[in-house]
């Protein structure tokens, strides 16, 4: 079979370019924070669109690009939402999870309830295609956690260069999203991301990311 490829387009920067915005683009993330108080400010939705668009140009197991957003601003779907992740943070909180892992949180002040979900002006729910559905035919995807895990990422990223605020929200398990959405058969979901702005006055933990050295290995 002959494929169709076309020219590959890139603009070429100098060594000192290339320095100056790999440090620009590291000091520009390193100031990216996981909130837990947002603020019910608006936020343009087209702005969110652009967010989703930059995350959908993740590379992909055979370019099937396994993955679909939810962007949810109704507030009773977001209620839903808040509702049965907290029975299941609760259960998680009370029985499921260990000592060891709840004292691991601890210097985050985190609990089972999660208000975020409805004061949030967006709620975007990152869901898995298994595999796909097509005129009711299942079709292959690969790398599918692999491939939506890069995706999520670069959205994460989107989102902070935007000057918005997130955090990673995974009610384990998540079941009940693919039912309060109406999702189809072949999709799971994967993450629950809040969408806004921070809450006037908002406080994060006094937390240091691992040095350069502890997370490096050269082979030369």
């Amino acid at each position: 079979m002959e494929h169709k490829f076309i020219p590959y387009q890139q603009k070429e920067l100098t060594k000192e370019e290339q320095l100056t915005n790999s440090e620009n683009f590291y000091q520009l993330l390193d100031k990216r924070r996981s909130i837990r108080e947002f603020s019910n400010q608006s936020v343009d939705l087209k702005v969110i669109e652009n967010l989703i668009k930059t995350a959908s140009t993740a590379p992909s197991g055979a370019h099937k690009q396994p993955w679909t957003f939810c962007v949810i601003s109704n507030p009773a779907i977001k209620k839903q939402i808040r509702i049965a992740a907290e029975k299941e943070e609760k259960e998680n909180y009370d029985r499921r999870m260990s000592d060891s892992w709840k004292e691991d949180l601890e210097p985050f002040g985190t609990n089972w309830e999660k208000p975020f979900i409805e004061i949030a002006p967006y709620i975007i729910v990152v869901f898995k295609k298994a595999y796909d559905l097509v005129n009711g035919e299942k079709h292959n995807n690969y790398y599918v956690n692999e491939s939506v895990g890069i995706a999520t990422g670069m959205l994460i990223a989107a989102i902070h260069n935007a000057g918005l605020v997130t955090l990673t929200h995974t009610p384990s398990p998540m079941n009940f999203l693919a039912k309060i959405l109406n999702r189809p058969e072949n999709e799971r979901a994967y993450l629950l991301l809040p969408v806004g702005y921070p809450k006037k006055g908002t406080e994060v933990p006094d937390i240091q990311r691992k040095k350069l050295t502890e997370v490096l290995d050269y082979y030369e």
